[in-house]
């Protein structure tokens, strides 16, 4: 059952950092106005319910972390989805400090921190507390992870202050220190909270994070780092969590019943209140698919190359989808039926049949409706319309055991905790092999390998620019950006508009 009880939201808080300035005797007034009526746990609700259904959308945070990557492109098709070059510009490494996406990303996570800080000067009992602490400390970990700075105020301050900044690894170093404080005073649950193992997976990702955020361009990783991370995928492990038996049941429009691996959620309300989620598969699939989407993004062939046949999490039939309008799940290729195996037609009449083959820019009328290969992680909410029922996917068990046969690559000590095994190896190769994938076993495994079923595991979940660059390959040149890019592409620019606002904030180098 969904948790949190759906209620009005109250008062979303929407100063940050380095908002534009708007007039101080306004918000001042504001602000003190609902001072007194609002509670922790209301701001809470609201960034559960509000600020972390900003990162289920298509653009901003999870725009700049697939765009970016060889996991997904959006061409612009004849008229369609040129949007001056938004997307494009993302694909292609040459994005500037004025890019929209890259803005939104940077004021969505500043608004977290800013609401949970705002809590914290509410008095929170010690449970709202950690949770608020968790809150900010993933944005936090984004900000760092992504601009190398990460600004923030101190509970109970001015809000209209100019808030300082926190810079590189001071800045990675107070979310583990944060994270490590607060994860005895998290609940077990539920998924949609703030919790001890959402902690866990949180602070594996900052301490893999370590090396890059020290030298981006040549990370290394401290053994005793590694460790840290093989420890606590042990405590995830103990927790009782285990596989899904079907994989797309962890993204359904009920996962937050059918998965036994979801670890973290953004809870949506079928029928009535939920974020962007739909647009995982809207932004994808055709116009006469059902449901009717916008013909959008594609994935690469070079990247569906990667998964063998037999994969379910390339490709799949869903009950509840398949059988009712004959869409499958995972990527799509080829020519696409109906529930009656009828074949569907393009808008020109042509057969709907995917191609590997796609370009930055389609101009052929006759094909540019087809290219590109579609993506549906999430089996659509056929009951509820907008408002689908699929909680919004954080972290789960597959990324953290993955997590962990990388730390044992990277140096770490091996466990064996079973079912798993000890060796990198025997973990990558019971996720493959599980009855919900499908794959076969690997014969051996090394970092390389490991990327590739980071992909094939965690596909357009929003981590693979940062897996990329943690493996040292997000500037190499893929299927469409046939160039390598600058080493200033590691990082993305501080918004303008930030530093207008801010002066504490600094532009990062080639901006």
């Amino acid at each position: 059952m969904k948790h949190i009880k759906q209620m009005s939201v109250l008062l979303l808080f929407v100063a940050f950092a380095g908002c534009a300035k708007i007039d101080e005797k306004f918000s001042d007034s504001l602000v003190r106005a609902n001072a007194s009526s609002v509670t922790a746990a209301d701001i809470l609700k609201n960034i559960y319910e509000g600020d972390i259904r900003n990162f289920m959308n298509q653009d901003n945070l999870w725009a700049i972390q697939e765009h970016t990557t060889d996991e997904c492109v959006g061409p612009t098709r004849g008229g369609d989805w040129d949007d001056n070059g938004i997307w494009r510009v993302l694909h292609q490494h040459t994005w500037d400090a004025n890019h929209n996406y890259v803005r939104g990303a940077f004021e969505n996570l500043g608004r977290v921190v800013y609401n949970a800080t705002e809590a914290l000067g509410k008095s929170p009992n010690a449970q709202q507390s950690a949770e608020a602490r968790f809150l900010r400390a993933f944005a936090n970990f984004y900000l760092v992870e992504g601009w190398n700075q990460a600004p923030y105020r101190e509970p109970g301050g001015d809000p209209l202050a100019i808030p300082q900044v926190r810079v590189g690894t001071a800045a990675l170093d107070y979310v583990i220190t944060e994270l490590e404080a607060i994860k005895a005073a998290l609940p077990d649950g539920p998924v949609n909270l703030a919790n001890k193992n959402a902690c866990r997976a949180l602070l594996m990702k900052a301490y893999l994070t370590k090396g890059v955020v020290a030298n981006r361009t040549a990370p290394t990783h401290q053994a005793a780092d590694m460790n840290k991370v093989i420890a606590l995928a042990d405590e995830v492990i103990a927790s009782g969590k285990t596989l899904s038996t079907n994989f797309y049941h962890n993204f359904a429009p009920n996962n937050d019943a059918l998965s036994t691996e979801n670890l973290f959620t953004g809870i949506n309300y079928g029928g009535s209140s939920s974020g962007g989620v739909r647009s995982r598969y809207f932004c994808s699939l055709h116009y006469n698919q059902t449901p009717s989407g916008w013909n959008g993004f594609t994935t690469l062939g070079d990247f569906y190359d990667k998964f063998e046949a037999a994969d379910k999490r390339r490709g799949d039939a869903y009950t509840g989808v398949t059988d009712v309008t004959g869409l499958r799940v995972g990527l799509l290729l080829g020519q696409q039926f109906d529930q009656n195996g009828v074949a569907l037609k393009d808008r020109k009449g042509g057969n709907l049949s995917f191609t590997k083959a796609v370009k930055a820019v389609e101009t052929d009328p006759a094909t540019l409706e087809v290219t590109g290969i579609r993506v549906v992680k999430y089996p659509p909410d056929y009951n509820n319309g907008d408002n689908v029922n699929n909680d919004f996917v954080i972290f789960r068990l597959a990324d953290v055991l993955l997590m962990k046969a990388e730390a044992i690559l990277r140096g770490g000590t091996a466990t064996n905790v079973a079912p798993y095994g000890a060796t990198a190896l025997s973990i990558v190769n019971y996720v493959r092999t599980h009855s919900s994938r499908g794959a076969s076993s690997l014969a051996s495994i090394n970092l390389d390998q490991l990327l590739d079923e980071r992909g094939r595991e965690l596909y357009w979940e929003g981590w693979r620019r940062m897996d990329l660059i943690r493996f040292g390959k997000f500037l190499q040149p893929g299927q469409i950006r046939t160039a390598v890019s600058p080493a200033t592409r590691l990082l993305f620019p501080v918004p303008a508009q930030q530093i207008a606002a801010n002066p504490n904030l600094t532009q990062n180098p080639g901006y």
